[in-house]
């Protein structure tokens, strides 16, 4: 049986490191011929990506995929918006198709609105409608857009998503804070191990890892693993960019909805009804602005090559060597005062 293991299962051995400053450090990367400046997505979900994070992941140096949850004319009108908020004089704003239905009238809509790309958004992307969906999309707008498509867990997934027409593939099944695909299904594969996996492709193919990204140093593993840029939904929840209302408590504490788009919730707020649910709905606390949030993780991630000695994206990945850690490892790993007994 394959091992299958998670982020928290390793560790990256500091390196010999001849970096005087972290802004020596370039952590940019590359999605087609698009550059992030910071390599972190905001995910396509109902109470994370509208205009106001698609304006500032694009301030920053990062992007969003606006999601799909809605109406189409409502979908541009987030985009649009978010490009007359945007500093950025050239944007990068994504937005998620489905792949049956009206996915082929949203992405032509998108693409008139000049969205730097599209995604298509399932639970489970390795399948013959993704497959049948990729190749309409091909061949209705050939290569003059970047398509990013998911999610897949497998080297083959990944491979088979490329050959169908995909530029970048959303890589975990399972693996999201409030996902619980694996739990409902018994299906997915652990999320680093994911990124190893995927990462062997041979494929013209940007690796995007999605999922069971906890904290800095999980969007520095999965970058050494191999991905090419990081997504994220809870890292970026109960900011003032994510859409919903903030409530209060007696107390005095605040908070906003963050739910997953196969939660009950969600399913029936955009389409009145539920299926299979994989996904649950939950308060977090409200944490204002995100951009100290953005600019921490920038932080963490320049600082996680620099350990390495890794200037770029590509000498880390070169660099970057990985040791399994136990579980006393792991909690020597964390800031562990609290749990001691004086």
């Amino acid at each position: 049986m394959k091992e299958c293991l998670s982020y928290d299962d390793v560790l990256l051995i500091p390196q010999y490191s001849d970096i005087r400053s972290r802004d020596d450090v370039d952590i940019s990367s590359r999605l087609g011929e698009m550059k992030l400046g910071l390599p972190l997505i905001a995910s396509p979900m109902d109470t994370i990506s509208e205009h106001r994070m698609a304006a500032s992941m694009s301030n920053y140096g990062g992007t969003t995929v606006v999601h799909r949850y809605n109406i189409i004319e409502d979908q541009v009108q987030q985009i649009n918006i978010a490009r007359n908020l945007s500093n950025n004089p050239a944007p990068l704003i994504g937005g998620a198709i489905g792949i049956t239905g009206d996915y082929l009238e949203r992405a032509m809509a998108l693409k008139e609105a000049h969205v730097s790309f599209v995604c298509l958004d399932v639970a489970h992307g390795h399948h013959i409608v993704m497959k049948e969906a990729l190749k309409e999309l091909r061949k209705k707008f050939s290569s003059y857009i970047h398509i990013m498509a998911g999610n897949v867990a497998t080297l083959q997934g990944i491979n088979d998503l490329a050959d169908w027409g995909a530029d970048s593939v959303r890589c975990n099944i399972g693996g999201g804070s409030i996902c619980s695909t694996r739990i409902q299904t018994g299906h997915g594969i652990a999320g680093f191990q994911t990124i190893l996996d995927c990462a062997k492709t041979n494929r013209d193919v940007q690796v995007i890892a999605d999922g069971g990204i906890k904290n800095a140093g999980d969007i520095v593993k999965a970058l050494a693993a191999g991905a090419d840029a990081v997504m994220c939904g809870s890292l970026f929840a109960g900011t003032d960019e994510t859409p919903g209302q903030i409530f209060e408590e007696a107390d005095g504490t605040h908070w906003k909805t963050y739910r997953g788009m196969a939660s009950k919730e969600a399913q029936i707020r955009w389409r009145g009804r539920y299926s299979s649910f994989e996904g649950v709905s939950a308060r977090v606390p409200y944490r204002g602005s995100i951009q100290p949030i953005l600019k921490d993780l920038e932080r963490g991630i320049r600082s996680g090559f620099s350990y390495s000695g890794a200037r770029t994206l590509a000498e880390f990945q070169a660099k970057a060597t990985f040791v399994k850690q136990t579980s006393s490892s792991l909690r020597e790993s964390q800031t562990h005062i609290t749990a001691r007994q004086w």
